[in-house]
């Protein structure tokens, strides 16, 4: 009964709990209804009636589907947070750099604020261990902080990071992860806050400008529902939004900006190469490959990523190769495979373009004229460069069949924070 409290569930999602549900439980109708729409109580999204009913004299909603069907003529269920006791659980003995403790600091004191504050800072400049001090403050005080991103491998990416610096139990909630269990520090995908409901006294929301949060109304909705009435919402992101933008310029947002990578070396710009025939690209692998440096190659879609792989493999029989997508079972495997040095050449999607580190690498972008590379994947792609202070510099080349607008505007803004950075 312990894993429900903070939560907002279907009848579907109690199971069994539903029978011993205590008496201070909150229900709320699945939906409200006007004369020609419905609104999801779960998720916020209004639809016309026409469009969402069901075979029976009821209505649904499609948006959250995914989690599990909201129906209006059924209720969600929710028991209130409870507080967990007082605890010093931050175990991380690094040292942040002046840049970084400022705004340590402006993120601790906020807590308790009911503020919201972006946080914009370049690849690379260690937002994560800037946000410790306010996390530990808010599990001392005995309350709850929810961490959330878009994506599932940044998820499990910050959950082995902070399992490591802070000494406490984390829940990770993703499609694939294990259940919710109780605890001060919970670490999700934006979906899953759908399932909280004034839960966190501290909510941060990494790579907010990432598909699919950037823009979304439900999940904006799934992170407002999901934090108390009186709490601290930061957002995390190298690649602002033109929301956020707007809510900063109008004052509902506080914005702080970091510049510099925690190594105090510049942001490494990319090299447009015109020229995306497979034969100078694998000219260009081949120069990279006596290095011995690590490599990581962005495909745009999958089925050419893995024709590519495949290619690859027979032209480079002594490099050990892999290729990850969203599509991909043993995605993590590989990727941890990559990061020990097991794999010598990583193919992927953009499904690593950002939240992951990789020591050390040199990143290669295949038609990188291709629409889904926007100006935000493209600088989030070169900043997986130069974030390791044994090697702070590093290759990224952009091989294409025409520069495009996002390329150029890409690299512009890299160019543009690096001068913001006090390098010329």
């Amino acid at each position: 009964m312990d894993n429900l409290y903070g939560r907002l569930l279907t009848r579907q999602e109690l199971g069994d709990d539903f029978e011993n549900l205590p008496e201070h439980t909150v229900t709320f109708p699945g939906m409200t209804r006007t004369n020609k729409s419905v609104t999801c109580q779960r998720c916020g999204t209004t639809s016309a009636l026409e469009t969402v009913t069901l075979e029976i004299p009821a209505y649904f909603c499609p948006e959250c589907l995914h989690l599990g069907r909201v129906r209006s003529d059924e209720l969600l269920y929710h028991l209130p947070q409870q507080g967990f006791p007082a605890q010093d659980s931050l175990r991380w003995t690094g040292q942040l750099t002046s840049y970084q403790a400022e705004i340590s600091r402006e993120l601790r004191n906020a807590v308790n604020q009911n503020s919201q504050i972006l946080v914009h800072a370049v690849t690379g400049a260690g937002k994560t261990e800037m946000i410790y001090a306010a996390v530990a403050k808010v599990i001392s005080n005995g309350g709850a902080v929810g961490i959330a991103t878009p994506r599932t491998d940044v998820a499990r990416e910050l959950h082995a990071r902070l399992s490591r610096d802070f000494s406490i139990p984390i829940s990770l909630l993703h499609a694939d992860s294990e259940p919710y269990f109780p605890t001060p520090l919970v670490i999700s995908t934006t979906h899953q806050l759908l399932r909280f409901r004034h839960a966190f006294d501290l909510l941060i929301i990494d790579e907010v400008d990432a598909f699919p949060f950037a823009d979304n109304d439900a999940l904006y909705f799934a992170a407002e529902q999901s934090r108390k009435p009186v709490s601290t919402l930061i957002y995390l992101t190298a690649t602002s939004t033109d929301k956020l933008d707007k809510l900063v310029k109008t004052g509902q947002l506080k914005q702080v900006a970091l510049s510099r990578r925690f190594h105090g070396n510049p942001l490494v710009v990319p090299k447009p190469i015109f020229n995306s025939s497979e034969k100078v690209i694998y000219r260009y692998i081949t120069k990279q490959r006596e290095t011995g440096f690590p490599l990581l190659i962005f495909a745009p879609v999958i089925a050419f990523g893995e024709l590519f792989a495949e290619r690859l493999r027979g032209l480079f029989p002594d490099e050990r190769i892999g290729f990850v997508a969203s599509t991909s079972e043993n995605r993590a495997e590989e990727i941890e495979r990559f990061r020990q040095g097991q794999l010598t050449i990583l193919i992927s999607t953009t499904i690593l373009e950002r939240g992951v580190t990789f020591p050390k690498v040199d990143v290669f972008v295949i038609h990188s004229h291709h629409r889904l590379f926007t100006k935000s994947s493209l600088i989030q792609i070169a900043g997986r460069t130069g974030r390791s202070p044994e090697r702070p510099t590093g290759l990224v080349y952009f091989f294409h069949a025409g520069l495009t607008r996002e390329m150029t505007r890409a690299i512009s803004e890299i160019r543009q924070m690096n001068r913001l950075g006090g390098f010329a």
